[in-house]
C-alpha cells in the first residue's frame, strides 16, 4: 500500500510539476514583493534600476512569449480552419461568437448589478483621490472605427508590428476648441501587433485552403507541420514560466507606491470589481459550462491552472495563449482543430473580465462625482462596455483607453480614468485570468457539440506524435 501510494504521488508530481512550479512562482513572487518592500531605509534599496534587475528574467519571458504569439496564431488558425469542412467551420465559428458575446453581456450585467447595489463610489470621498490633469483625446466613434479598420489591415507585414489609431488635433483656426468632433482628424500607426487583423487574415486563408483542399493538400500539410514545430518551441518557452512569473510579480510589488494609502482610497472599488471578476470566473462560467455539457466544470477549471497562473503573472490573456492551447489539448483533451480555431478568436474578442471591470469602473467614477445615473444611462454603459471590451484587443493601451469610451457615453471627462489607475495593474491581472477562463470554457462547450463531427485526421491530439504534452507528461 505504501509503495502504491508513493508511486501514485510521484506520478502525480511528475504530471503536475509545471503547474505546481508556476503557482508556487505566483505565491513566492507576492510574498517576496511584499516582504522586501521595506528593505533599507523606507525601501530605499529598491531604486528603479534595482527593480529593473528583478524584472529582467520576467521581461525575457514576456519577450519570448510575444515572439511566438504571431506564428502560433497564424499556423494554428490556418491549419485548424483549413482541415475542416466549410460548413463545420461556420458552425464552430458561429457557436464561438454567440458564446463569447453572451458571456460578455452576462459579465457586464453582473458588474452593473454589483456596483449599483453596493455603491462603492459613495463610500469614498472626493478629496481622497488626487486627479491627473492629463486628457486623452479619443471618442467612442473613433475607437469603434479603429477596431473595424484594424480588422482589415492594408499591409500584412505592417499588421505584424503596428496597429492603426485615429489622432485628433485642435484646428489651427481655433486651437482652443474643446469639442472633439470639431478637431482635425488624422491617423498614425503605433507599435503593437494588430492581432484582430492577423486573426481575420488567417481565418480567410484557412477558409481558402479548405475550399481548394485537394489542390492545396501539400500546402495544408506544410502549415500543419509548421504548427507542430511552433508548438514544440512553445513547449520550451513554457518552462520559463515559473521563474518568469515570479520575477514579474515581485518587481511589480516592489515598484508600487504605498499599498496602504492606495487601498484606503480605492478599497471598496477594488473589492467590488475583484469579487465580480472572481464570481464570474468560478460561478457563472462553470454554471454555463455545466448547463450545456452536463459535466462537472471544476476538474476542467483545475486543469487550466497553468494557463490561469501565467495570465495572472503576465497580466495578459494573449501572453497565456500558448499555455491555454497546451492545457486544453493535453489536460482536457480538446481536439486541436477546435482549440486552434476557437482560442485565437477568443483571445482577440472575448474579454469577460475587461467588460465587467469597465462597467464597474464607469459607474464607480460616476458615483464618486455625485452623478445619479438614469436607467437609460446604465443601459448605455452596458452596451458601450461590451463594445469597448471587444475593441480592447485592437486599441493601444488596452482597457484604460477603451474605458474612455464608456466614460464618454455618460458624459464623464476622460481624465477621470486617473481615479482608478493606482490599482489597475492588479485588477488587470485578475481580469486577464478570467478572460482566459472564458475562452477555455468556450472551447469546452464547442468541443462538446462538434468533436464527433470532426473527421479523424493526424492533426488530432491522440494521433499526432508532435503534439506531445507539455502540461502533462513527456515535455515534463
Amino acid at each position: 500500500m505504501v509503495s502504491i501510494n508513493k508511486a501514485s504521488l510521484l506520478r502525480f508530481l511528475k504530471q503536475n510539476l509545471l503547474i505546481t512550479l508556476t503557482i508556487s512562482g505566483v505565491i513566492i513572487g507576492v510574498a517576496l514583493g511584499l516582504g522586501l518592500r521595506n528593505v533599507g531605509e523606507h525601501g530605499s534599496v529598491w531604486t528603479q534600476r534595482n527593480v529593473m534587475y528583478v524584472d529582467f528574467i520576467g521581461n525575457l519571458f514576456l519577450r519570448a512569449i510575444k515572439a511566438i504569439i504571431l506564428p502560433l496564431i497564424v499556423t494554428s488558425l490556418v491549419s485548424a480552419v483549413g482541415s475542416m469542412e466549410m460548413s463545420l467551420s461556420k458552425k464552430i465559428g458561429g457557436m464561438s461568437i454567440v458564446y463569447y458575446m453572451t458571456t460578455t453581456v452576462i459579465a457586464v450585467l453582473e458588474g452593473i448589478a454589483l456596483v449599483v447595489t453596493i455603491e462603492p463610489g459613495k463610500r469614498s470621498g472626493d478629496d481622497q483621490i488626487s486627479e491627473s490633469t492629463s486628457k486623452t483625446n479619443i471618442t467612442t466613434a473613433d475607437t469603434l472605427l479603429d477596431l473595424i479598420r484594424n480588422i482589415i489591415p492594408p499591409n500584412l507585414v505592417q499588421a505584424c508590428i503596428e496597429q492603426y489609431q485615429t489622432v485628433l488635433t485642435p484646428p489651427e483656426t481655433n486651437p482652443t476648441e474643446t469639442d472633439l468632433n470639431r478637431w482635425d482628424i488624422s491617423g498614425r500607426y503605433l507599435d503593437g501587433t494588430n492581432l484582430i487583423g492577423i486573426v481575420t487574415v488567417s481565418i480567410v486563408c484557412g477558409v481558402a485552403l479548405s475550399a481548394v483542399k485537394q489542390e492545396a493538400e501539400i500546402l495544408l500539410k506544410f502549415v500543419q507541420q509548421l504548427s507542430h514545430a511552433v508548438m514544440k518551441i512553445t513547449g520550451w518557452i513554457i518552462w520559463l514560466s515559473p521563474i518568469g512569473v515570479l520575477s514579474l510579480i515581485m518587481a511589480k510589488f516592489l515598484e508600487m507606491d504605498d499599498l496602504g494609502v492606495v487601498f484606503n482610497q480605492l478599497g471598496m472599488y477594488f473589492a467590488v470589481v475583484i469579487f465580480g471578476i472572481i464570481f464570474h470566473g468560478v460561478a457563472t462560467l462553470p454554471a454555463i459550462y455545466f448547463i450545456f455539457t452536463r459535466k462537472n466544470p471544476y476538474p476542467f477549471l483545475a486543469n487550466m491552472s497553468q494557463a490561469l497562473a501565467t495570465a495572472f503573472g503576465a497580466s495578459s490573456s494573449s501572453a497565456a495563449m500558448p499555455f491555454t492551447l497546451k492545457c486544453l489539448e493535453e489536460k482536457n483533451h480538446i481536439d486541436t482543430r477546435i482549440t486552434r480555431f476557437v482560442i485565437p478568436i477568443g483571445t482577440t474578442i472575448n474579454m469577460d473580465g475587461t467588460a465587467l471591470y469597465e462597467a464597474v469602473a464607469a459607474i464607480f467614477i460616476a458615483q464618486m462625482r455625485g452623478m445619479d445615473l438614469s436607467f437609460s444611462q446604465v443601459v448605455v454603459v452596458a452596451i458601450t462596455a461590451t463594445a469597448a471590451s471587444i475593441g480592447t484587443a485592437a486599441v493601444p493601451q488596452g482597457g484604460l483607453v477603451t474605458l474612455v469610451m464608456v466614460l464618454d457615453s455618460i458624459g464623464l471627462p476622460s481624465e477621470d480614468v486617473s481615479l482608478i489607475i493606482a490599482v489597475d495593474w492588479l485588477v488587470n491581472r485578475f481580469r486577464a485570468a478570467v478572460n482566459v477562463l472564458g475562452d477555455c470554457f468556450g472551447a469546452g462547450i464547442v468541443s462538446h457539440y462538434n468533436s464527433k463531427n470532426l473527421p479523424s485526421l493526424d492533426i488530432n491530439n491522440d494521433k499526432s506524435p508532435e503534439n506531445v504534452a507539455v502540461c502533462e507528461n513527456k515535455e515534463i
